[in-house]
Formats: C-alpha cells, sequence, structure tokens
C-alpha cells in the first residue's frame, strides 16, 4: 500500500476538524503534515475523483469533505487513492514446475489464495468499519492537549 493512502487518511481527519462550509487548499494541507505539495495535490485529486472531497473556488477555496465524516470510511479512502483490486493476486504458480499435474488434479482452490483472500476480506472489514469520524474523535482523545491547541490556531490561521 502507498504511504499516499497514510497522507490521504490523515488529510481527511484534518478536514473532517474544519468548521461546516470551510476549506483549506492543497498548499496548506501539505504544510500541516509537512508533505510534498504535488505528490499531496495527486491524492487530493484521487479523493475527489472518488467523491471523498469536494473543492471550492475563491480566496476562501480549497479541500473540504464531500459528506459528513461519519459517512466516509477508511475503506472508502482506500479504495480512492489504492483502487479496489485485491491486494493479493493468485498466479497459480502451483501448476507449475516439476510438482506440477494435470487441471483435474486442482479440484480445491489454492490454499494459500485462500487465506490471503479472507486475511483481506477481515482487513477491508475492519476498514470499512472505521469512519473518518471515529479517528477524529479518537485524535482529539489521545493527542496531547498542545498538539489541539497548536491544530487549532493553524486552522485558524490557514482559514483566514
Amino acid at each position: 500500500m502507498s504511504e499516499g493512502v497514510e497522507w490521504a487518511i490523515h488529510t481527511a481527519v484534518l478536514l473532517a476538524a474544519l468548521p461546516a462550509g470551510r476549506s483549506l487548499p492543497a498548499a496548506r494541507l501539505a504544510e500541516f503534515h509537512e508533505l510534498p505539495p504535488a505528490y499531496l495535490a495527486k491524492q487530493l485529486q484521487a479523493l475527489a475523483t472518488a467523491g471523498i472531497v469536494a473543492t471550492t473556488a475563491g480566496r476562501r477555496g480549497g479541500y473540504r469533505l464531500a459528506r459528513p465524516a461519519a459517512d466516509v470510511t477508511v475503506l472508502d479512502i482506500v479504495r480512492g487513492i489504492e483502487g479496489s483490486s485485491p491486494a493479493f493476486r493468485c498466479t497459480e504458480i502451483r501448476r507449475q514446475g516439476p510438482g506440477a499435474a494435470g487441471a483435474s488434479h486442482y479440484r480445491h482452490p489454492c490454499g494459500i489464495a485462500r487465506v490471503m483472500g479472507d486475511a483481506e476480506a477481515a482487513w477491508r472489514e475492519a476498514l470499512a468499519a472505521t469512519t473518518v469520524h471515529d479517528l477524529l474523535v479518537e485524535v482529539v482523545n489521545t493527542v496531547s492537549p498542545v498538539s489541539i491547541r497548536r491544530t487549532t490556531e493553524f486552522l485558524e490561521e490557514a482559514m483566514r
């Protein structure tokens, strides 16, 4: 999974902290986590295409969540950045090499493909059960008061 997923999730949580109707420019979002602006802009574009963020034009323009944070799951963000293809792709290498047999000998799915599919299904279920709002609440409850104050100050200044 690319680091763009991490960046996109953190950015979505930051956007969830904004007052309703407000947005932040991509450059300020990148500045907050000291990320390369051009690369974060690509992640934001992917999130916009996926309907997770929306853009607003004008002096106070930028990015905002396209829907309530409670309606955006971590899985939505992962799919927006990485797509929905499976993380593991079985190429049936068990049918190659000296131990290979004819196709009729492979009546059951590959055990490795099965366990990887089961793990991915559990992983996706966990991501689908966690929303950006859940993460924002966790941040508020676990981050130091100093970080909360500095974040609030940054957002207030960035939205002027």
